[in-house]
C-alpha cells in the first residue's frame, strides 16, 4: 500500500489501563510485523510508557460526554481533521487485545482510503463493525467527529454504541476484515458452558488478533479467573459453591456459574512485552 512506516495507534485515558498495557502492545506489535513501523499512543497520562512508543496528548472531545449510553465515545476524537503528526492509513488496536499472528496483511488489505473494521460478532446477522481493531485514513472523514460534536447526546441515543455510529457514518460504507483474522475471545475461543469447566479456551487457527470487548481481561483469563478480585483458577466445585452465597439474585447466580475459565497458556505466551 505504501512504503511509509506501518502506523499502529492506541488510546489510553483514565485509570482502567496502566502504561503496562501500552508497553505490552508495543512488544506484541514488534514481534508480529515486518518492515518499519511506529506505535503511537494518544493519552491523558504519558508516565511509564516505554520510549519506543510515540505519545501525543489525547485530543479533547470538544463537547459534553453522552449520558445513559454504554458506548466508548471518547474514541471518536480519532476522526478529526488532524491527529498528532499522523497521515495516511493507521491501524487502531484496543489495549486489551492479544496479537497472536502477523499484522502485515492489515496494512495491505483493501484500499488506502477504506475504513475496515472487525465484524461485530455479537450481532452476526447485521453488517455492523466493531472498533477493537480498525484501519482508517487519518483526517479523511472529519464529518464523523463534527456531527458528533454538534449533537453528542442525540448521536448516542440513536446509535447507542460508538462503533454503530462509525458503521453508519462512513461514506460508501465500511469494509470488514476477513473472517478468521480478528477473533472475539468469548464467542470464538471460550468453550460454551458447561464445557469451559473441562476445556481451556482455544486459539482459533488463522487468528491474528484476539479481542476482548466487554471483558474479561486477558490478564485475568490467562491465570484462570474472570475478574481481578477472583482467586486464580479455583477448583470447579469451589467456584460453583460461590453461586450459593446469600443475597444473590437468580440472574447473579447464573452469571457467576457461567463465568468460569481455565488458565489459558497461549495468552500468557503472547500477551507480554
Amino acid at each position: 500500500m505504501t512504503s511509509a512506516p506501518k502506523q499502529i495507534i492506541c488510546v489510553k485515558w483514565g485509570t482502567a489501563y496502566g502504561p503496562e498495557y501500552v508497553n505490552r502492545l508495543y512488544g506484541m506489535v514488534s514481534r508480529h510485523i515486518t518492515g518499519p513501523f511506529r506505535v503511537v499512543c494518544f493519552t491523558d497520562d504519558k508516565r511509564g510508557i516505554r520510549p519506543e512508543v510515540q505519545t501525543f496528548d489525547l485530543p479533547e472531545l470538544g463537547c459534553p460526554h453522552p449520558q445513559r449510553t454504554m458506548g466508548k465515545w471518547r474514541k471518536v476524537v480519532l476522526w478529526g481533521e488532524t491527529l498528532g503528526d499522523l497521515s495516511g492509513p493507521a491501524l487502531f488496536v484496543d489495549l486489551d487485545s492479544v496479537i497472536v499472528g502477523s499484522l502485515d496483511d492489515y496494512f495491505s488489505y483493501g484500499e488506502p482510503d477504506d475504513v475496515i473494521l472487525a465484524r461485530n460478532w455479537a450481532k452476526p446477522l447485521q453488517r455492523l463493525g466493531q472498533t477493537s481493531v480498525f484501519r482508517f485514513p487519518v483526517g479523511r472523514y472529519p464529518h464523523i467527529l463534527a456531527k458528533f460534536r454538534a449533537d453528542p447526546q442525540g448521536v448516542a441515543d440513536r446509535h447507542r454504541f460508538e462503533q454503530h455510529y462509525i458503521t453508519s457514518s462512513v461514506p460508501g460504507g465500511i469494509k470488514l476484515w476477513p473472517e478468521g483474522w480478528t477473533r472475539h475471545f468469548r464467542l470464538h475461543c471460550l468453550p460454551p458452558f458447561p464445557l469451559r469447566y473441562f476445556m481451556p479456551a482455544r486459539l482459533p487457527k488463522g487468528a491474528r488478533i484476539v479481542t476482548f470487548p466487554g471483558g474479561p481481561n486477558p490478564g485475568d483469563v490467562a491465570v484462570g479467573r474472570w475478574t481481578p478480585d477472583a482467586p486464580e483458577h479455583p477448583p470447579a466445585m469451589d467456584h460453583l459453591r460461590g453461586a450459593l452465597r446469600p443475597g444473590l439474585s437468580l440472574k447473579q447466580r447464573w452469571r457467576h456459574v457461567t463465568r468460569y475459565v481455565k488458565p489459558v497458556p497461549w495468552i500468557a505466551e503472547h500477551w507480554r512485552e
